[in-house]
């Protein structure tokens, strides 16, 4: 065993799937067996085991039960069963995904979602001038970020350079440092600094934006979103550094999934509207983070798409013209549409 292994608070070795991702990548293959079999056993229990147990006698059919006021960023929580965590990222927990099918065959699923809706938010809140640059060009923005910090032109940018500026968009607006940062990319800790500091600088109204919510917090006690919905924020003046941290980066982080949150329940408003005027039978079914899933008739499939987009496109109008785009799949399953 590894000298430097963490223990538990008893003097177990830590076996979280942190450790064991390390020890696979160093060619320890039982660490690598572990985490697929925790993986399968998650999948069983979970999911295959529980959802057939909550379909309903009367209409065959599983019906999740949303929560207006449970998540603080204001986003509607799923329940019973949760529908909002069927998994995406691995190619197994995709598998379940494809178990959710239409309600006959003249009905086929449709899925629509928002396209990098939380670093659009973030470029039309700050205002920095290379982010809303960036998506008014239409250049994929985690190229657009590498060729900035990297400080190389857009066509030169690696493979590798597009992953490291990707996980600092995602990382800044979730409060990472230098030191998640190197443990993400398995890099040492400075080159991290290195390239965060260079993107502070590419990108300093983000780092305006972050400043300057975390001082209105401190004077106001909450941040608010684009709309004016407030998350109240009780320890941002707390004497205790890490409660005090927690709390600063729910200040920089609330405004925007609260603004993603607000945008997508606006848009659930409109597109239900349009599709009643319309006359459509089609339902909406499902509405899971930034993506809303319909049963759709197949002969209003032409009809309906342009009309999803449409009214989650125009939903919440972001500032300094940051566009909003939406993007429409469909399939015979929800992993086909999505």
């Amino acid at each position: 065993m590894d000298a430097s292994a963490r223990k538990t608070k008893t003097g177990q070795y830590q076996t979280g799937e942190d450790v064991l991702l390390k020890l696979a990548a160093k060619g320890h293959a039982i660490a690598d067996e572990i985490i697929t079999f925790r993986e399968l056993t998650k999948l069983k229990s979970t999911y295959v085991d529980a959802l057939p147990q909550l379909i309903n006698p009367k209409t065959g059919r599983v019906h999740t039960t949303y929560g207006q006021a449970v998540a603080v960023t204001g986003r509607l929580a799923s329940n019973n069963p949760n529908l909002q965590n069927i998994p995406v990222r691995t190619d197994r927990g995709k598998e379940i995904r494809k178990a959710f099918i239409p309600r006959d065959a003249n009905h086929i699923l449709l899925s629509a979602d928002y396209s990098q809706i939380e670093l659009r938010i973030v470029a039309g809140i700050s205002g920095d001038e290379n982010m809303v640059n960036a998506f008014k060009s239409g250049i994929d923005i985690h190229t657009a970020t590498a060729a900035q910090v990297f400080n190389v032109a857009v066509e030169d940018v690696t493979k590798e350079m597009r992953y490291k500026a990707k996980s600092v968009n995602f990382g800044i607006i979730y409060g990472q440092g230098a030191f998640g940062l190197a443990d993400n990319l398995g890099i040492s800790r400075t080159e991290a600094k290195a390239i965060i500091d260079s993107y502070k600088k590419e990108f300093s109204g983000i780092q305006r934006y972050m400043d300057d919510t975390i001082n209105f917090a401190r004077e106001h006690g909450y941040v608010q979103t684009l709309m004016g919905r407030k998350r109240w924020l009780k320890d941002i003046n707390s004497g205790n550094f890490t409660v005090r941290g927690f709390a600063e980066r729910n200040a920089i982080n609330s405004p925007i999934q609260g603004t993603a949150a607000d945008m997508i329940k606006l848009a659930m408003q409109k597109v239900h509207a349009a599709m009643k005027k319309a006359g459509m039978k089609s339902k909406m079914i499902l509405q899971v983070h930034d993506e809303l899933i319909f049963d759709t008739l197949r002969e209003e499939v032409d009809e309906l798409k342009p009309l999803i987009l449409e009214n989650m496109e125009a939903a919440l109008p972001l500032p300094f013209g940051v566009p909003v785009i939406a993007e429409c799949g469909q399939g015979e399953n929800w992993l086909e549409a999505h």
